[in-house]
């Protein structure tokens, strides 16, 4: 329960009413905390609103809402804007607060370059798998084509991240779990340099659908060769969604260095 009403508005900036839905859905998630939460559990609740698509580049968290929506100290919170910093989700200003970034080019090249890493590596070393492993993958492949036959584009992103999730969890690592969920954060920071949401990511619903269904019949090697170039061709359209952003003026855009 709420002490307060993070919809209100608090400020001329009109953030507010953008605020409210993230709020909303971090307040549902922290019924499941227990009172004993670690900054750590407060990370990984803020970094799955930032894969979520809730909290885009230029988005300035406040402390005051957080404290109040996660019934967690001051302390804890900076803790965890702390892991959340290094990881390179957001950043501070000084005088200015915490701010979720923006990449730039060299870092997104960076991050696409481990997660064909990872992601390749692990559908090629697949083979077949029992049916039931393979459910969420279908599950999330059927919300993005129901996101995307009602023209929610937001939500088909955000089933498209949850597919790349479900695919690296496929390895059955705790390690490369987590470092999956770093890199689709950052990756889902880029996707706000796209104008379009559907241009972005109509082309990767029924592509999707071709990687499970390689899968299915035990084709991890094609899957893995698929993704490659899904990865390959996801990247080249981000990154030159970056090269024609507009000229920033100085200070709009919060990048990780100052």
């Amino acid at each position: 329960m709420l002490h307060g009403d993070p919809a209100a508005p608090s400020g001329a900036d009109g953030a507010a009413g953008a605020d409210a839905g993230w709020l909303r859905a971090v307040a549902d998630e922290v019924r499941a905390f227990d009172r004993s939460s670690t900054a750590e559990r407060v990370a990984d609740l803020l970094r799955r609103r930032v894969i979520e698509g809730d909290l885009p580049p230029g988005r300035r968290l406040s402390e005051e809402q957080l404290v109040d929506v996660l019934h967690v100290s001051r302390t804890t919170l900076r803790e965890a804007f702390r892991l959340l910093t290094h990881e390179g989700l957001l950043v501070h200003r000084l005088h200015r607060g915490v701010f979720v970034p923006e990449l730039d080019e060299e870092e997104l090249v960076d991050l696409y370059r481990l997660r064909r890493t990872i992601e390749c590596d692990v559908v090629r070393r697949l083979g077949r798998l029992d049916p039931v492993r393979l459910r969420p993958l279908h599950d999330d492949v059927a919300a993005a084509e129901d996101a995307a036959r009602r023209g929610d584009w937001g939500a088909v992103g955000t089933a498209n991240m949850r597919f790349h999730q479900h695919l690296v969890a496929l390895a059955g690592s705790r390690r490369i779990d987590e470092t999956a969920a770093r890199l689709l954060a950052e990756v889902r920071l880029a996707f706000s340099a796209v104008g379009s949401p559907q241009r972005l990511h109509e082309p990767y619903v029924s592509r999707n659908r071709g990687i499970l269904e390689l899968l299915v019949d035990g084709e991890s090697e094609r899957a893995a060769k698929e993704l490659e170039d899904y990865l390959q061709d996801s990247e080249a359209e981000l990154l030159a969604a970056l090269r024609d952003r507009p000229g920033d003026r100085p200070g709009d855009r919060p990048r990780r260095t100052p």
